[in-house]
């Protein structure tokens, strides 16, 4: 039997807590208004820019393996650039997840 270690089992929590949250928000924002979000969401300008900062910073991770699953079915693109994103959407869901389960536990203690 493996024995995990306390903080390894936090990362995991944060990773799957980070994901879960993203493809909430996500699939709730392309519910809300019939278009996903996008990095391109922050070239718009203005207010509409820094009001979509936290819905792209939440969202990011399922919007990196989005782009990158398209990318590879459309694109062909190379598979150590698909495996580079999913690293990226991995460390940035495992960070947004940690924050988000510090917010939610000061909420709750």
């Amino acid at each position: 039997m493996v024995a995990f270690e306390p903080q390894q089992v936090d990362a995991f929590r944060a990773l799957i807590f980070g994901f879960a949250v993203a493809g909430l928000v996500f699939s709730a924002w392309e519910y809300l208004t019939d278009k996903p979000p996008s990095f391109r969401m922050l070239e718009q300008g203005g207010w509409n820019a820094a009001l979509s900062v936290p819905l792209v910073v939440i969202t990011a991770p399922f919007i990196i393996l989005r782009n990158t699953v398209r990318g590879r079915r459309f694109e062909r693109r190379s598979i150590i650039f698909v495996w580079l994103a999913t690293v990226i959407a991995c460390l940035w869901g495992m960070a947004a997840g940690r924050v988000l389960l510090n917010i939610l536990n000061g909420f709750l203690a």
